[in-house]
């Protein structure tokens, strides 16, 4: 029992004393930062680190609006696309149908479109070829190449090309800003000037700044049409037909080589009676007339050799 009593008195003393030391931690916490609140130095430190968290967040929103500035240029390059197309199809007419189809569906049109028949000349069937040329928006480029490789059985050929012009592009912009700047400037000191000399010198100025705006505002509009409308050559052809194989037999092997050989006995005699019929003229016109001048001189010579002047008529008395 009075063991009981002692392990009650215990408890209840262990009690109040844990009641008061938590009281006194919380009544020493209001002291520390009433103290660090009235420390002037550490009130300058708290200062200093929200002025540069407030200089990180102003950085992170610097660089978020250049990231979106970045973003928009780039959605705002000015990029040339070409694409050659070679493809092999059976019907090369119904070929430029099916491509006038598919840039009209993707906002584009047919540039030109050539037509050749060959005839069969150089094969043993007649061979067509087909050139368009289209022009879609660039946005569609991609879907309309793809919707163009499926028009024929194979593609020949397939290159695509791209070139970026944006940096010439806000070079002219720029450029063509600072003419029209100091064509306003030529006007105002045109407009000031009291002789007319110094009126004419300064129109012969205005006119070629004119004359250079023109220029690069031609260039601008140039390279924002070849951007804006991607170009796509195509060549449409007929498949090339296959030899077959040669699977000629040996009887046929000897036909074809007495074939050949009676071929080129005929073309030897031919070639005899050719020279025959060549060499009559020639013996006639030119051989005979020389051969009759070199045996007169012959003959004319062996009479001065043997002293004499020609053959000699003896008459009897």
């Amino acid at each position: 029992m009075r063991f009981l009593i002692a392990v009650l008195i215990g408890l209840s003393f262990l009690s109040l004393c844990g009641c008061r030391f938590a009281t006194d931690q919380n009544e020493s916490t209001p002291m520390v930062s009433k103290q660090s609140t009235a420390n002037p130095s550490q009130a300058a430190q708290e200062s200093s680190r929200s002025a540069a968290q407030g200089a990180r967040a102003t950085d992170v929103s610097l660089a978020q609006v250049d990231a979106v500035q970045a973003s928009t240029i780039a959605a705002e390059r000015k990029i040339i696309r070409n694409a050659n197309l070679t493809i092999e199809i059976d019907s090369p007419s119904d070929g430029i149908r099916r491509a006038a189809e598919i840039a009209q569906a993707h906002g584009g049109f047919v540039v030109t479109s050539e037509f050749t028949d060959n005839g069969g000349r150089a094969q043993s069937q007649p061979s067509q070829t087909v050139t368009i040329v289209l022009r879609v928006p660039s946005s569609q480029f991609e879907q309309a190449l793809e919707n163009i490789r499926k028009i024929g059985n194979r593609v020949l050929q397939d290159k695509v090309a791209g070139q970026d012009v944006t940096e010439e592009y806000l070079d002219l912009e720029a450029r063509i800003r600072t003419k029209k700047a100091l064509e306003a400037q030529f006007i105002e000191i045109m407009k000031q000037a009291k002789k007319v000399s110094e009126a004419l010198e300064v129109q012969r100025e205005l006119a070629e700044v004119r004359t250079e705006i023109e220029r690069l505002e031609g260039r601008r509009r140039f390279l924002e049409n070849q951007s804006t409308l991607s170009t796509i050559n195509i060549m449409l052809q007929m498949p090339v037909p296959i030899v077959a194989a040669n699977t000629t037999s040996f009887l046929g092997s000897i036909r074809e080589s007495l074939g050949d050989g009676v071929d080129t006995g005929a073309s030897i005699i031919l070639g005899l009676i050719r020279l025959i019929i060549f060499l009559v003229p020639v013996g006639l016109l030119i051989i005979l007339p020389i051969g009759l001048v070199v045996r007169v001189v012959l003959r004319r010579y062996h009479w001065q050799k043997n002293g004499t002047a020609g053959p000699v008529n003896v008459s009897s008395e």
